[in-house]
């Protein structure tokens, strides 16, 4: 009977390590650019990770405060703001997204942010990044009070208006830009907002800082627990992003397949001024500390209240 019951623990304990070693790894995403990057790991590593994906950055908020998430692709702001709620239980793996915002117009001689002095240009974001970015663009352009913002609040509200030519420019971020475009044959991004906040930054003497709306975090519990996981995932991340950047007719299917955005065909036209990217450890430190320091001094708020300090950025 000793043996018997030596044998069948023995075998238990061999399911449960078994149990434990399989359990997925929860991740959460946005849907629509934030997610983009994530297709790759969908598609290959379906059976190491549980994916959600959330229509709204408070789905996000409740997941990593619930501990329900272990890693979410979610804005760079709301991983500051998240970093501060839950007493430093986040850090920031990698920058997956850079800017996807951009001026469209039916107007081909807008080549430069110049052309727009003296035009009203309709936008949506306000009180939040967009704002304070347009904001800054701006002002290092010598622009501030030349151009007149007109501030919509919504963006599936500015989108059916651009692409109807009711308003004229108008700033919006991707999917809607491609979405536009499509109802509207006249209608072209004419300039990209990102690019100009990278001329902006170089204008004042700040080369290193990069408009980078989309990030990955990580509980940070989960990831001292977890470390070879974490890297895993980074691993895995990365690949998924060269797939996307590299094979856009894959990555832009998947998209459609997975959720992260309803039509493939919007997402093929989208993914290019998407600007998906990887960047991790001090790189990423380097080009995303100086955008908290500018959205800070625009409204504290926006990042939570604070600078996040050393232990928010992860390294592995």
């Amino acid at each position: 009977m000793k043996k018997i019951l030596a044998a069948v623990l023995a075998v238990l304990l061999c399911v449960l390590v078994a149990c434990a070693v399989a359990e997925p790894v929860n991740v959460y995403a946005l849907k629509g650019p934030t997610g983009i990057g994530m297709v790759g790991v969908m598609r290959d590593h379906a059976d190491e990770y549980s994916f959600t994906l959330c229509g709204g950055p408070d789905e996000i908020v409740a997941a990593i405060a619930s501990g329900s998430a272990d890693i979410a692709a979610a804005p760079t702001n709301l991983a500051a703001t998240l970093y501060k709620k839950t007493s430093g239980n986040v850090q920031l793996l990698a920058l997956n997204t850079l800017g996807v915002l951009h001026v469209v117009s039916s107007d081909a001689s807008i080549d430069s942010i110049d052309d727009l002095a003296g035009r009203k240009v309709y936008a949506t974001g306000q009180a939040s990044v967009p704002e304070y970015v347009i904001n800054y663009i701006l002002e290092q352009n010598g622009l501030t009070g030349k151009v007149e913002i007109e501030w919509v609040a919504e963006h599936s509200e500015l989108a059916p208006m651009r692409a109807a030519g009711q308003v004229e420019p108008g700033i919006l971020p991707e999917p809607h830009v491609t979405s536009a475009l499509m109802q509207n044959d006249k209608l072209s991004a004419v300039l990209d907002v990102t690019a100009l906040f990278d001329e902006a930054a170089a204008k004042a003497g700040n080369e290193d800082m990069v408009l980078s709306m989309g990030c990955v975090i990580v509980r940070k519990d989960f990831a001292e627990q977890n470390p070879e996981k974490v890297a895993a995932f980074l691993d895995a991340y990365k690949a998924s992003v060269e797939l996307v950047n590299s094979d856009v007719d894959t990555a832009s299917q998947l998209v459609q397949d997975n959720g992260v955005m309803p039509k493939a065909a919007v997402a093929k036209r989208a993914i290019p001024n998407c600007h998906i990217v990887f960047v991790e450890g001090e790189e990423m430190r380097a080009q995303i500390e100086p955008l908290y320091a500018l959205l800070f001094a625009a409204n504290p708020a926006s990042i939570g209240g604070q600078m996040p300090d050393d232990a928010f950025y992860y390294a592995r």
